[in-house]
């Protein structure tokens, strides 16, 4: 069976410009998120006054007509890319072998609403003609595929929170029946403005922690009070492995499966029993050949809410029983916040390097875990044992979409 490695890891994240930032800041307990600068803010009384959002502008890493040209969801695709395929090596391939399998829970939220605003206050000739490519959720996958020459396709998921997943999980199934030899998969989000905010908040979703950004996402808390809506993307490089020993690739890790299921339980709230995203978990190890017994590592969805990160727990239980008491498990959206469509592609990052150098990044701000959550929260860094080891990192949308990966170390 056709074996895929991740050789490229590139993140514009809260924690950091790059992967190895973001890495870095994750495992030394850092957050991302901070207090809102902009005007509208108090402009729309926007009652959530903070987010985690990125720590530099894009016009730092990408010239001035790409930045004109592209909604910030697609700016921050394409930054996080380049860096993932550069760490790749920049590899030769034939352009009609490389793919692009990307995601966005919202898309170009940004482009949509400025263009109305410009319609409503100054007619219809000056919306800008772009506003349409700019705005279409297949606008990040579309713009990395021409920035590095893709041709075999550019597809994109969106699936709210578990978007990124999916594609990381898409790209496996499309390089193993041979439709291509290298994908970059990933997802990003720039979601933070005052519409999207509001309405999270309208459905008593965020942390209202205003007072205290940094301590906000804190999942597994009893304490906790909602979300923190994060921005950014996150970008890994993957090739069968035939491919890339041939060309001397490092390889971080195995990219061995992954699975997608559907609750069919609400469009917002998780099946609080966790079935479905038992199954997604359940398929992703064992359809990799592996047992459940296997995975010695969980990077949990997790996203800080009172009923989610229970759900997820008796996700969890259901399939990993007594074993998941020796499973240590991590929250790092407790750093990033919740980037939402790239949500996934940043923890898939953090599970990659957790099984690369061994060690499992910490979940902040747990201060009093929550008697619901029977689990081994790993709340400072901590050393993976050697060995062959397998780990799973979780995704859960609204509309009822889980999506699983499953990473073995190199």
């Amino acid at each position: 069976m056709t074996k895929i490695v991740v050789t490229g890891l590139g993140a514009f994240s809260p924690l950091g410009t790059n992967a190895t930032d973001s890495w870095n800041a994750v495992l030394d307990g850092e957050s991302g998120a901070r207090s809102l600068k902009y005007e509208w803010v108090e402009k729309y009384q926007i009652p959530v006054t903070f987010a985690a959002t990125v720590p530099a502008p894009t016009s730092d890493f990408l010239e001035r007509q790409e930045i004109k040209r592209l909604d910030p969801s697609s700016q921050f695709a394409l930054i996080a890319a380049r860096e993932a395929f550069a760490d790749a090596g920049s590899p030769e391939v034939v352009p009609e072998r490389l793919g692009v399998d990307w995601a966005t829970g919202i898309g170009g939220v940004w482009t949509l609403l400025d263009a109305w605003d410009t319609l409503r206050e100054k007619g219809p000739r000056r919306v800008l003609p772009m506003t349409v490519p700019m705005l279409m959720p297949n606008g990040p996958a579309a713009a990395i595929e021409m920035s590095l020459g893709a041709r075999a396709f550019a597809r994109t998921v969106v699936s709210a929170c578990a978007s990124s997943t999916e594609s990381i999980a898409n790209a496996y199934e499309h390089l193993t029946s041979g439709l291509a030899d290298i994908v970059i998969a990933g997802g990003s989000e720039a979601a933070v403005h005052p519409l999207p905010m509001a309405s999270f908040a309208a459905m008593q979703a965020l942390s209202k922690r205003n007072d205290d950004p940094a301590a906000a996402s804190r999942p597994y808390d009893s304490g906790r009070d909602g979300f923190v809506l994060g921005e950014g993307a996150a970008a890994i490089v993957l090739e069968t492995e035939e491919h890339a020993k041939a060309r001397g690739a490092k390889i971080y890790a195995y990219l061995v499966g992954g699975a997608v299921t559907s609750d069919s339980y609400h469009i917002t709230a998780p099946d609080p029993e966790g079935s479905a995203a038992a199954r997604a978990m359940k398929a992703a190890v064992e359809n990799a050949g592996f047992a459940l017994s296997d995975v010695a590592h969980v990077n949990a969805h997790a996203t800080s809410t009172p009923v989610g990160d229970v759900a997820e727990v008796k996700a969890l239980r259901r399939i990993f029983g007594d074993h998941l008491d020796s499973i240590p498990v991590t929250a790092t959206k407790s750093a990033t916040g919740h980037l939402l469509g790239g949500a996934g592609a940043i923890e898939a990052i953090f599970t990659v390097k957790a099984l690369q150098e061994r060690v499992i990044p910490p979940t902040i701000n747990l201060d009093a875990q929550d008697p619901e959550v029977t689990l081994d929260v790993v709340t400072e860094p901590r050393k993976l044992p050697e060995g062959d080891l397998l780990a799973i990192s979780n995704s859960f949308g609204f509309g009822g979409h889980n999506a699983v990966v499953a990473f073995q170390s190199a």
